[in-house]
C-alpha cells in the first residue's frame, strides 16, 4: 500500500497553471505594431458571390460581346504571314502561262482561267496572310467572268486588297515545281512581272524553280506546282 502511494504521489503530473484572461488575448507585439500602424483590419470580410446562374448568364453575354466586337475589329498585327499553294494539271495544246509570262512548251495547264499556277499562288498567300477566304472562294470557277481570265485580274485584287487593310509586302518567297521546260531562262522576266503587279522592289521578291526528280505526277511532267510565303508589314 505504501508502494501504490509513492508511485501515485511519484507520477501525478502537476496541473499547469491557467493563462490569464488579459495574457491570453494580448496580441503579440508585431501584430500589435501592425493593427497600429496600418488602417486595414487583420481580417477581412470575402466578397460576396453571385448566385451560379446569374453568373453563367453574365458570363455568357460578356463572351458574346466579346466575340462579336473581335470579329468586327480585327486585331492590327504589326506583321502578317501567309503561305499560299497551288496545282495544275498539264494538258498537250494548251498555253503554259508562269507568273503572267508565256512559256514555250508543248504542254500547259488545265483550270478555269489561264491556269497561272505562280500567281493564283502568290494572291492565296496574300489572302491567307490577311485573313480572308482563299482564291477560289473569291473567284469561283462556276463564275462564266472568270473563265479564260488573266490572272493579273485576280493578283490586282488581292493587291487592293492588301493596301486597304492598311499593309503592304514585306517579302516574297515563291517556289516552282515542275519537271519540264527549265525555267531558268525565264525568271527574271517572270519575277520582273511579279515586281511589277505587287509594286514591290526585286530586293523583296525571291524565285526559285525546282525539278520533282522524276516523281509523282509533277516528276513525269503531268502536273505543275508552286508554294509561296508572304510577309506583310503595316505600313
Amino acid at each position: 500500500m505504501a508502494a501504490s502511494t509513492a508511485t501515485s504521489l511519484f507520477f501525478t503530473p502537476s496541473t499547469p497553471p491557467k493563462p490569464s484572461i488579459k495574457t491570453h488575448l494580448s496580441l503579440p507585439p508585431i501584430l500589435l505594431r501592425r493593427s497600429i500602424s496600418s488602417p486595414r483590419p487583420l481580417l477581412q470580410s470575402r466578397p460576396s458571390i453571385p448566385p451560379p446562374a446569374a453568373s453563367a448568364a453574365a458570363s455568357t453575354v460578356d463572351s458574346g460581346q466579346e466575340a462579336s466586337e473581335t470579329s468586327k475589329t480585327p486585331p492590327l498585327l504589326p506583321f502578317r504571314v501567309g503561305h499560299g499553294f497551288d496545282l495544275h494539271r498539264l494538258e498537250p495544246g494548251l498555253p503554259l502561262i508562269i507568273g503572267g509570262v508565256d512559256i514555250p512548251h508543248d504542254r500547259g495547264c488545265e483550270a478555269h482561267s489561264d491556269g497561272d499556277v505562280l500567281l493564283h499562288c502568290v494572291v492565296d498567300a496574300i489572302l491567307g496572310a490577311l485573313g480572308l477566304p482563299d482564291i477560289g472562294q473569291i473567284f469561283p470557277d462556276t463564275d462564266p467572268r472568270w473563265r479564260g481570265a488573266r490572272s493579273s485580274v485576280f493578283m490586282r485584287e488581292a493587291v487592293r486588297l492588301m493596301h486597304e487593310a492598311g499593309y503592304e509586302l514585306g517579302n516574297l518567297d515563291a517556289t516552282l515545281i515542275l519537271q519540264k521546260p527549265k525555267l531558268s531562262p525565264h525568271k527574271e522576266a517572270i519575277r520582273a512581272n511579279l515586281c511589277e503587279m505587287l509594286g514591290a522592289d526585286p530586293s523583296v521578291v525571291n524565285l526559285k524553280a525546282k525539278t520533282h526528280e522524276k516523281v509523282d505526277s509533277l516528276g513525269e511532267n503531268r502536273s505543275v506546282a508552286a508554294h509561296t510565303v508572304v510577309l506583310l508589314m503595316r505600313k
